[in-house]
């Protein structure tokens, strides 16, 4: 592409570059914005070959500044050399680049050599902005366009995938809407999608934004606890099923393990066994309220002799306190869902964990991630499993472990080994645990002001430059910056429309309001006419 005539010069290289960055003179009035991207032409050495290349390079910042102008020159002055035309207004800016493509297969290869001043800088065009964020048709997932330009698609890479993804944004920005977006593509290509869904932001995806069922509608399936009372009706989901687990399922090491029972407690771990061991024998399934009934009544406590074993029964009170806490987690039913009814090939399966306590959301997350893991590292399931973690910082937070924080972890380091690709979503990334989301070698990175969380994606991201952090807080809603495996360079982009419904969309507080007010208005307007009505009664008795 070294013909210039039909591109749109913007400026000339001036003073120092590098082969990461420039900066470049321009005229105020025909300066390309922030955000803007250029090509320059360069040589580079591709496949032992000297060729022109064009660099794409992204502005980062414009300053305009002038000397007669000067702050310490008082109002009248300044009128005066305004109107004598002698103000000496300079325009530059500094460029990022990002990289340039070289054939064969569009690669992006980052330069070795710096860009010689005087040489004009364009604004480039949008084909060759397009070649750059874009895949192959199997490859590639449509998640929005450039920020400044409406006319250039981004695209994912779903082998970036393999090395997980983190979504990170602070509340409102929109990082539900953009993981809906991804779950909408990743259907398309085939993909085995579960999501574990605290706030039930996702339970609606088998609606369109129009109304009505949504093509994709027979590829999804909300899995509900029968403790969990869901945001939304059974009618305004479509497929539902329950999730559910049944006690007797456990062996009683795991019971101990859910019930917090320390490994140095082996009397009373102990006597959770042994009670376990007599309902087992009874033959009728059990509860936790019956494991708990066992402990406070250990008539199962008998020594050799056939008498009362006073040591067990104290160990089995001991137990109590902490299969009395189990019982709450009210997670538990009459039989277990198997993990093979949430793992279908182009399908996804989305386990409302809304309205339970955090103890039951982990246990449930745990219990699910941990099958997955089985049935993908023995083969029993041989499709790759993308797991979507909503509020991510709730199951595996820094410095504690929960019950779904050891699966987790173990996921983020070996599951791309056998194909589980993990996305962590979270508006708090300092509130998780590091060595997870430093896992995360692609990171979505939507508005993001508290500098303590920008600290977090900055450590756990090697290719979120300080430039980059510095943009976060100017994000629009929908807004993005997206680094790492899944894009051939960093992006700026706006996520694209979204085609099925959001569940976790805000209130809309004047909208509610106004209902508000139009209800209490019916309200009064039916008691006067009550009151009426009394009256007129009266003057007829």
């Amino acid at each position: 592409m070294s013909n210039t005539r039909e591109l749109r010069e913007v400026g000339i290289i001036v003073g120092e570059a590098s082969s990461s960055e420039f900066f470049f003179a321009s005229r105020a009035e025909e300066c390309p914005s922030k955000w803007e991207y250029l090509v320059a032409f360069s040589k580079e050495e591709v496949d032992g070959r000297w060729i022109e290349v064009p660099v794409i390079a992204q502005v980062e910042k414009i300053v305009s500044a002038s000397q007669a102008l000067s702050k310490d020159v008082d109002l009248d002055a300044l009128r005066r050399i305004i109107a004598a035309e002698l103000e000496d207004v300079r325009t530059w800016g500094k460029a990022r680049v990002l990289g340039y493509l070289a054939e064969p297969g569009d690669r992006i290869l980052q330069p070795r050599r710096a860009i010689a001043p005087g040489k004009p800088v364009y604004v480039a065009p949008g084909d060759i902005l397009s070649k750059f964020y874009s895949f192959p048709e199997d490859e590639g997932l449509l998640i929005g366009n450039l920020i400044t330009r409406s006319d250039v698609p981004v695209h994912l890479s779903l082998r970036g995938f393999r090395r997980h993804l983190a979504i990170i944004a602070q509340t409102g920005a929109g990082k539900s809407y953009c993981a809906g977006v991804l779950i909408e593509e990743l259907l398309r290509k085939g993909a085995t999608v579960v999501v574990l869904d605290p706030h039930a932001d996702y339970v609606l995806m088998s609606l369109a934004q129009g109304g009505g069922r949504h093509e994709l509608s027979d590829r999804i399936t909300i899995f509900r606890s029968p403790a969990s009372p869901g945001r939304f009706g059974r009618k305004d989901l479509g497929r539902v099923e329950a999730y559910e687990v049944a006690f007797p399922d456990l062996d009683w090491s795991e019971i101990c393990d859910m019930a917090g029972i320390p490994e140095k407690a082996s009397n009373i771990r102990e006597a959770v066994k042994r009670a376990l061991e007599a309902l087992r024998a009874s033959g009728s399934i059990y509860s936790p309220e019956d494991l708990l009934r066992a402990l406070e009544d250990p008539s199962w406590a008998i020594d050799e002799g056939g008498k009362p074993d006073r040591r067990m029964r104290g160990y089995a009170e001991g137990a109590v306190k902490y299969i009395r806490s189990l019982a709450k987690l009210r997670v538990f039913g009459s039989s277990s869902t198997p993990i093979e009814r949430l793992l279908k090939e182009a399908h996804a399966s989305i386990v409302d964990l809304s309205g339970l306590e955090d103890k039951a959301m982990n246990y449930i997350a745990s219990r699910i991630l941990q099958g997955i893991y089985d049935a993908v590292a023995i083969g029993a399931y041989e499709y790759p499993v993308f797991a979507i973690i909503e509020e991510a910082h709730r199951f595996v937070p820094p410095n504690r472990e929960t019950y779904a924080s050891p699966i987790i972890n173990k996921i983020a380091a070996e599951g791309r080994k056998f194909g589980i690709f993990l996305t962590l979503i979270t508006q708090r990334p300092s509130k998780v645990d590091p060595d997870s989301l430093s896992q995360c070698n692609s990171q979505i990175v939507m508005r993001l002001t508290n500098p303590e969380d920008q600290r977090a994606v900055e450590e756990s991201s090697e290719r979120m430059s300080k430039d980059l952090m510095a943009d976060l807080p100017g994000l629009n809603p929908g807004e993005c910056i997206i680094v790492g495996e899944v894009t051939k360079a960093p992006v700026m982009a706006k996520i694209r429309r979204r085609e099925t419904m959001e569940g976790g969309a805000d209130v809309d507080v004047v909208a509610r309001l106004r209902l508000a007010r139009r209800a209490a208005g019916e309200a009064e307007r039916e008691r006067i006419q009550g009151a009426r009505r009394e009256r007129f009664r009266g003057e007829f008795r």
